[in-house]
This record gives structure tokens, sequence and C-alpha cells, in this order.
């Protein structure tokens, strides 16, 4: 048996082995330009997710993905289908927890020094309108945003919010009424602790003039409107009011947080922005 093996060894292989022992790795190549890339890796993948949500249980959802790695000017290319195969190895189960363990999966197995992650789904709320109680689902887009810079890994959770927003500078001018808008709140926070997406939703809609609702009767039609005309707030009302709940909650170390307030008597977008970390002032102060 012994003879047998090694005489075959120098027999020609063909077929499906052949394949596996003589198809060269073309990204192994060395490179002579001498460039380093960034971010190099895939984006616009979908796969479903559940995310746990805070009336209990679990949300399922699809996800959008990003994933990226740097690469050294050395090589010529990345395995690309390393990054489905860390996707696909999850399967359904991806939480903050799990993202962050395959943004470090994900940067070892591509043999980079830095590895970016975004996954962004939609997320799904039921709410009830002001004085009828009609349920309806309302739709906030979210997204885990992860980096890995050497050993370092942090991540961010962000969330976007449509709102209501009623112009105090009109309410005061005008004889009738006010002109008001729609208007989207995009806060993005970096925290050390647990929290629910809902109650960074929460915080945005309770500082805009009003949140939105996907059914409305005539009386809560009335109420939300009523509602936004006691309550003006220009953009930089809203991410002023927003940075001063954040402030004062010890969860989140960094924040940011736009405002853009699509105008109905103007061609253009009002726009606000705040953004402040705070462990670097903490070592300023210190």
């Amino acid at each position: 048996m012994n003879t047998v093996a090694k005489s075959a060894t120098s027999i020609p292989v063909t077929g499906a082995a052949a394949q596996s022992t003589e198809i060269e790795d073309v990204q192994g190549r060395p490179d002579l330009r001498h460039l380093a890339i960034n971010k190099v890796g895939i984006q616009d993948v979908r796969h479903p997710v559940r995310i746990k949500q805070r009336a209990g249980g679990d949300q399922q959802t699809v996800a959008t993905f990003g994933m990226f790695v740097n690469l050294p000017h050395h090589f010529k290319g990345t395995h690309m289908s390393r990054f489905v195969e860390i996707l696909n190895a999850h399967e359904y189960q991806i939480t903050v927890e799990s993202f962050r363990a395959m943004l470090t999966e994900m940067t070892a197995r591509l043999e980079a020094d830095n590895g970016h992650m975004r996954m962004e789904f939609p997320y799904f709320i039921e709410k009830q309108a002001p004085i009828s109680g009609a349920t309806s689902m309302m739709d906030y887009q979210v997204a885990f945003l992860g980096q890995q810079l050497g050993k370092k890994t942090e991540l961010k959770v962000q969330v976007k919010v449509p709102v209501t927003t009623l112009c105090p500078c009109s309410k005061q001018i005008s004889k009738y009424g006010a002109h008001n808008q729609r208007s989207l709140v995009t806060i993005t926070v970096r925290a050390e602790e647990f929290f629910w997406l809902e109650e960074l939703i929460d915080v945005a809609e309770s500082e805009a003039s009003c949140e939105l609702y996907a059914i409305l009767k005539r009386v809560d039609e009335k109420e939300v409107t009523e509602r936004a005309y006691e309550n003006p707030k220009f953009v930089e009302d809203v991410v002023r009011d927003i940075a001063t709940r954040l402030n004062a909650d010890e969860r989140f170390r960094w924040y940011s947080i736009e405002s853009e307030n699509f105008e109905s008597i103007h061609n253009h977008s009002a726009y606000a922005f705040i953004e402040n970390d705070k462990d670097a002032e903490a070592d300023q102060n210190s």
C-alpha cells in the first residue's frame, strides 16, 4: 500500500482534486505599488437579524451590513468571502454584544490591524394615538457602528427619529397660526452600560414640538396640532434640549445630535449639530 501511495503522487491530479490544489490565490500576490488601502470589504449586504425590544421578546428585521478592514501596501487584495462567512456564522443572533465579537473576529480573520462594521435596520414600535388610542406601527432607522483600531474596540448606536417642529418666530409674528415642518433627529451615542433603543427614541420625540404617529383620528389630529403650537422649537432648541438630557445620563460617555428641519416655507432645510465627549472633557478638567 505504501508503494502505491508513493507512486500515485507522481501522477498529475485531475478533476475536483486538481482544482483544490492548483487554483492560485490571486489576492495573496504581492502588490508593487506600495499603497495601503484604508478600507476594503463589502457593503449593502442584507441579512436577517433579531433585536431585543423593551416591550419584551425579540423583533425580527432585516439589516444592511458594511464590513471593512485596512489592507497593507504589500497585499494585492483581501478575501471578500470571509466577510460573508463571518456574517452567516452568527445566523439571526446578532446583538450589541455579538456585533462587537463579529468586529473582532473579522479583523483577526482578515489579518488586519483595523476593522470597521456598520449594521443598519428599520426598527418598529407600536404606538397609540394620544386621544383615540388607535394603534399603529412607527418605523425608525437604527444603526450599530463599530470600529477596531489595534486592540481598541469602539461601538456606537445611532437612531434616526422623525418628529414635528413648529417655528417660534412664525408663531410670534403671525395672526393666524404658525408654520411647522417634519424634522429628522439623529442621535448617536457611545455608552458604557446597557440601554434600550426606545430610550433614545423617547428622548428625541419628547424634546420636539410633537411626535409623529402612523394613524391619527380627527380628535388626535386636533391634539397633536395644538400640542405642537403650544411647544414651538427652533432647530437649535431641539439639539440643546436633547443634549441637556444626555448630559444628565452618565451611561452615555460620548454623543452627537443632529436635527434637520425640512422647512415648509423655504426651499432649504434648517440644521443644527452638537457633539460632546464627556471623558475628554473630564480629562481636561482634571
